[in-house]
């Protein structure tokens, strides 16, 4: 009796899971929209500031670049000086 009940209770548990979104940030568009409050989220479903700016306009909101979005915040790609040091 109790090998049964320990089946339906992780049957129960295996069809109650759901998967979950581990990334507070979508990785799809490079504005984020920041909402303060007692229930604060980021939005990011936005292509531009001006576009998050005007969602966010008289509200308790802050636009940020999105970290996760490739090169967010960068124009074009870093270039890094090499100094190679000769060897003796």
């Amino acid at each position: 009796m109790r090998v049964l009940a320990l089946a339906a209770l992780a049957a129960g548990s295996l069809l109650a899971a759901s998967p979950v979104s581990a990334q507070t940030y979508g990785s799809g568009y490079p504005v984020c929209l920041h909402v303060y409050g007692p229930a604060a989220y980021y939005d990011c479903s936005y292509s531009s500031i001006a576009q998050c700016n005007a969602t966010a306009s008289g509200r308790a909101a802050q636009c940020t670049t999105n970290p996760y979005a490739a090169n967010a915040g960068m124009d074009y790609p870093p270039t890094v000086a090499r100094h190679h040091r000769r060897v003796y």
